[in-house]
């Protein structure tokens, strides 16, 4: 940047940083730039946010005018054993979208890095790492019916394969039963997940300094003494914005539920996402869908907020060491 100063008219003097000494130019010709971002933001986020929190008061079928009801629509909510079952699905959700993914995931990268990379080269780490991120770049849809023609009851892969080597008596309706519909959707969402935290977590292990790896490695620690003082303590940014993203991921989760179970069998896996859906499409209680909605998003609000505040508090005790 040049830095130029000028003479003002009035004599005092200006200091210019790279501004433009032409009059008319000045910084507030850069909001211009900003407002196409701020119309898409304001009728793509703001309206349909304000317009779903003033519906949650309302008795809407979506044809008639919405009729204000005050607070019924959240008293129905807050006894809703449906709702409370599918927050406890979400908790599910959270396990395979969040806990395995972040704690496998930053195995998986530290290997990579760590091991693979130094004794088979960075190509084989790279596809390996490509490889894990593969069911990442699938569409949800795609990759849903693929995963319920492998557990389909009948003929499925699945099923085909256990009892090609003997053990048909394992055999199951995976996503049919009650009591396997909602781990077989986990296996699933671990299996799509798992590629994002080794993506991220291999990306912010390119700065580690390799001379403290070999620096522990010479004092006699050994891999995973490495691993826990060193990987973990200088990615711990990376692994807080992980563990946000697929946690906001987790509760909001939709397409696999709609596609492969519509949230049954039962209630089994129901999400919060999907019986908003089913409460305004299926069910047309428009009102009562978007209290669902806004409770979810009030959630993931809160959800945001804390982990925020836990990474404060844990940058500042850091800096205090």
């Amino acid at each position: 940047m040049v830095d130029v100063t000028v003479r003002a008219p009035e004599g005092r003097t200006q200091r210019a940083r790279g501004e433009s000494l032409v009059p008319g130019h000045g910084h507030g010709r850069f909001w211009w730039y900003l407002l196409p971002g701020f119309v898409l933001l304001t009728v793509i986020v703001l309206v349909p946010l304000v317009w779903n929190i003033y519906l949650s008061f309302t008795s809407y079928r979506g044809i008639r005018p919405p009729k204000f009801i005050g607070l019924n629509n959240w008293v129905r909510l807050m006894g809703d054993d449906k709702f409370w079952t599918s927050f406890g699905n979400s908790i599910a959700m959270i396990v395979a979208m969040v806990v395995i993914p972040t704690l496998v995931g930053l195995i998986l990268a530290a290997m990579l890095f760590d091991l693979v990379g130094k004794k088979f080269g960075g190509k084989l780490a790279s596809f390996l790492r490509a490889t894990y991120y593969l069911p990442q770049i699938l569409p949800v849809v795609i990759a849903a019916i693929v995963i319920g023609w492998i557990l389909r009851p009948d003929n499925g892969a699945l099923n085909t394969m256990l009892q090609a080597v003997g053990l048909g008596q394992f055999s199951h309706n995976w996503l049919g039963s009650p009591d396997t519909a909602l781990a077989s959707i986990m296996a699933v969402m671990v299996w799509v997940q798992i590629g994002y935290p080794v993506v991220i977590f291999m990306a912010a292990l390119q700065r580690v300094d390799p001379e403290l790896y070999e620096a522990a490695e010479l004092d006699g620690a050994n891999w995973f003494q490495r691993f826990r003082s060193i990987t973990v303590s200088i990615i711990r940014p990376e692994i807080f914005v992980v563990t946000l993203t697929c946690t906001i991921a987790a509760l909001k989760v939709f397409g696999p539920v709609y596609t492969l179970t519509r949230g049954g069998p039962g209630t089994a896996t129901m999400v919060p996402s999907y019986y908003s859906y089913s409460e305004f499409f299926q069910s047309q209680q428009v009102g009562y869908g978007a209290t669902i909605a806004t409770a979810l998003t009030v959630v993931i609000i809160a959800v945001s907020v804390l982990f925020m505040l836990a990474q404060n508090r844990a940058e500042r005790r850091e800096n205090q060491i």
